[in-house]
């Protein structure tokens, strides 16, 4: 199947840009499936911002939290809600096999 230029419309800014054979070559290599919704420069900018904030992928925000089984301090990558149990990692394993068994 022979690869042709498409042309997308940013979701950002609306503008058209060019999704290249060579960059629908590489998505293809690297397995991914969806088309850029970003042009270049929305791409490049969102990614200073990302990086700027210290947000991004591979950083979160954690909260700290009193486990609900065993009382130990922990941390959550959520903000815990009031009424709801919070668990340790351990605690959280325990709960989450033996509803697997139930």
């Amino acid at each position: 199947m022979s690869m042709t230029d498409k042309m997308l419309v940013c979701r950002d800014c609306g503008s058209e840009f060019a999704f290249t054979t060579g960059e629908q070559e590489f998505y293809s290599s690297r397995g991914l499936l969806n088309e850029p919704k970003r042009c270049p420069e929305c791409r490049a900018t969102r990614r200073r911002e990302q990086q700027q904030k210290g947000g991004g992928f591979g950083s979160r925000q954690s909260f700290s939290a009193t486990c609900a089984e065993c009382g130990v301090e922990t941390t959550v990558p959520f903000e815990p809600t009031e009424g709801r149990p919070v668990y340790c990692r351990e605690c959280y394993n325990k709960v989450r096999q033996s509803e697997a068994r139930s």
